[in-house]
């Protein structure tokens, strides 16, 4: 049975959601050996309509910001560039939203796409061609740089390279995105914080955000000790708040990387037990950053592994239900009109 919407009317800005089409490769796809794998198949489409859905489902969410998931990439021409064609596919999914005909939700205001970081300075000419087609909206890369030794932590995605936050390609490719005005999403486990911090100071002029509140970690052989590293977490979120060009989003809570019992495709636990699970996470995070440094997320289909649309808000405003007015205005919206630069 489905929620009652909490604080119906609080103007929402999600900034961190995804659009795809794998039902073509599901075919092909190995048996299912991690949780995440159950994700493609519970959402194997998800394009303008699943993502209306969600957003029309109660909450008033007046604009999203679409970031890369390796998606209607180009088939043809240079490597490089092939990413490019995300950026193409999402500005016409925008394009059709800011028509008005699917509603007064902005879709895809905010484009996040991917460049290999590993070119080094010749990420430049992905950048420009990134600018280009994303007509207004493009505004910043991800380039995941998820990694953990242990391949049972991350499954399907455990394919980023050790260390890149110090990768010196990758950091001549960062010190072209100050004169383009672009961000860097940084997507990074629990262990890596530290380094995604060293990063941020190394270009104090990129403004950078951090991921799934860092993505604590509760898979393989970090099962059983999410609380006993809670306390080195709390003080990687410290170090990192300590930049001033960083900022947090609060959300990714709902993946399985987390390892949180009682969570799962076929659970779906209430608002009211998200919040108190999630909510030990989110406090730390707006304590450290301060409510105009942190944003919410959907991360939205990838957190359906754990919770439907309208019950996951539900929970982040049972978390910030003592929040003043001018601080969920911040966190809901703000934040992350702010860092994308929005014009909503």
């Amino acid at each position: 049975m489905s929620e009652t919407i909490l604080e119906p009317a609080l103007p929402i800005v999600d900034p961190h959601h995804h659009l795809w089409d794998w039902r073509m490769r599901l075919a092909h796809l190995p048996p299912q050996t991690h949780p995440f794998d159950a994700i493609l198949r519970q959402s194997p489409r998800y394009l303008l309509d699943e993502l209306l859905a969600d957003t029309g489902s109660g909450h008033n969410v007046i604009a999203t910001v679409f970031v890369q998931c390796g998606a209607f990439y180009r088939a043809s021409g240079p490597d490089a560039l092939k990413p490019v064609g995300e950026t193409e596919f999402v500005n016409g999914v925008a394009a059709m939203s800011a028509s008005g005909v699917y509603g007064a939700t902005r879709a895809c205001a905010g484009i996040v796409g991917h460049a290999d970081l590993g070119l080094g300075d010749g990420v430049a000419a992905v950048l420009d061609a990134h600018i280009a087609a994303g007509n207004g909206r493009f505004r910043g890369i991800r380039h995941m740089m998820a990694h953990d030794p242990d391949p049972v932590v991350l499954g399907p995605l455990a394919h980023a390279a050790p260390d890149l936050t110090t990768d010196p390609n990758v950091r001549k490719a960062v010190g072209h995105f100050a004169a383009r005005k672009l961000s860097l999403d940084l997507w990074v486990v629990e262990p890596q914080l530290p380094g995604a911090a060293d990063l941020a100071r190394a270009f104090p002029d990129v403004a950078m955000v951090v991921d799934h509140v860092g993505t604590p970690l509760g898979l393989g052989k970090y099962a059983g000790r999410r609380d006993e590293r809670f306390a080195t977490w709390t003080a990687s979120i410290r170090a990192l708040a300590a930049c001033p060009n960083v900022m947090m989003k609060l959300g990714g809570l709902a993946m399985p990387f987390v390892g949180f019992e009682g969570m799962g495709p076929d659970v779906r636990p209430s608002s009211s037990t998200l919040a108190e699970l999630w909510r030990p996470y989110i406090e730390t995070c707006i304590e450290a950053f301060g409510a105009d440094r942190c944003m919410f997320e959907s991360n939205f289909p990838v957190d359906r592994w754990g919770a439907d649309y309208p019950t996951l808000w539900n929970a982040f405003k049972r978390i910030t239900a003592g929040a003043s007015a001018s601080e969920k205005a911040a966190l809901y919206a703000g934040s992350a009109s702010k860092f994308y630069r929005l014009e909503i």
